[in-house]
């Protein structure tokens, strides 16, 4: 590797880490305070708060990696202006763009280390963090997770455990349904098994139902049965898929499909994530852009928050497109894809003439 390309590369490490170290103890010192405020009515140990929001705080950081690549340029080129090292490689030869080139190349790099290593491993974390913190939220008691084997929900209803297991999902009803139910002991009082139930509302109603009692058997053609979840909720049960892992993502995709679940959410969480390193590249070339163009401002910290209100903009145009292509108003490859094509659209109309400024 020639000098001059570690030499960039090592300072846009050093800022990348610095601006990532100040990120992180930003959201820890928040995600305290707000851990703190949740267990106050809890009689809890004095670093469980910090513990948690030390949990919850990588997935966090994870989503802010397009801002924080974004700050870093903006430091990294505040560095070879303020020694006039941008002046020195040009008339070297070396030109703005390949500078640019360089550390473009760098943060893609970057980024598939990020989606393949810090988004794992923060999303394993959050898992922990969901399963800890439901211990005191009211949701403890009422649970649903999507496996191979269907749909599992436990309900508890007027002190009845209910486990209940369905094969599919079909508009707003469930298929091929089988309900354990228990008393407080966890004693089993009944099973009922039916073939479908309109779960619409929070009173299902159950069709060509069989109900086991007492060593008998009972045929019904409908029963009413009351449950915490209807099909709203059901439908916003897994919407919380920072949690997974890229494995467990396709893992529950595959369990989604044998379910006739839809698999939108996954899937453009998928793609969002696969999309990360592109995004950051496109936010780093932006970000120079912004600089070149703003080189003449005295106030370097009038430049960052200029790159800054550009970046926010940037944030809620692409969350704009995933949340179009989660309702499915437009396609998933389209609700990805056209935010990352017109940002480079736009880059590449911005970049012309770089090497003269």
């Amino acid at each position: 590797m020639k000098t001059y390309i570690k030499f960039l590369v090592r300072i846009y490490l050093n800022s990348l880490l610095y601006v990532l170290f100040i990120m992180s103890c930003l959201v820890i010192i928040l995600n305290v305070l707000s851990e703190i405020d949740f267990f106050k009515i809890y009689e809890v140990g004095t670093f469980l708060p910090i513990y948690i929001a030390l949990l919850n705080s990588p997935s966090q950081i994870f989503e802010m990696f397009p801002f924080i690549f974004l700050i870093s340029t903006q430091l990294f080129f505040v560095h070879l202006f303020n020694n006039n090292e941008i002046q020195i490689f040009k008339y070297s030869g070396l030109k703005n763009s390949k500078i640019l080139l360089i550390i473009s190349f760098f943060t893609f790099f970057l980024g598939i280390l990020i989606i393949t290593i810090f988004y794992n491993a923060s999303s394993n974390l959050k898992n922990l963090y969901i399963k800890f913190k439901s211990k005191y939220t009211s949701e403890e008691k009422h649970l649903a997770v999507i496996t191979k084997n269907g749909l599992w929900i436990k309900d508890i209803v007027d002190g009845k455990i209910k486990i209940i297991n369905a094969s599919k999902i079909e508009d707003k009803f469930l298929l091929n349904i089988f309900i354990t139910e228990y008393d407080e002991e966890y004693n089993v009082s009944r099973n009922i098994q039916s073939s479908r139930a309109n779960i619409l509302k929070n009173e299902w109603i159950h069709y060509d139902v069989k109900i086991y009692e007492n060593y008998e058997q009972k045929n019904l053609d409908l029963l009413k049965t009351k449950s915490n979840f209807d099909y709203q909720k059901i439908q916003n049960l897994f919407s919380n898929l920072s949690s997974l892992s890229i494995f467990k993502l396709f893992q529950l995709r595959q369990n989604y499909k044998e379910l006739n679940y839809s698999t939108t959410e996954v899937d453009v969480q998928l793609l969002k994530i696969i999309s990360y390193p592109i995004y950051f590249v496109l936010m780093t070339i932006l970000s120079a852009i912004i600089m070149f163009n703003t080189k003449t401002y005295k106030s370097n910290t009038l430049k960052i928050i200029i790159g800054l209100f550009f970046s926010v903009i940037v944030y809620y145009f692409f969350n704009f497109f995933y949340v179009m292509g989660n309702v499915e108003k437009i396609s998933l490859i389209l609700a990805i894809s056209l935010p990352l094509f017109i940002l480079s659209i736009i880059n590449s109309f911005l970049i012309y003439g770089i090497n003269e400024k």
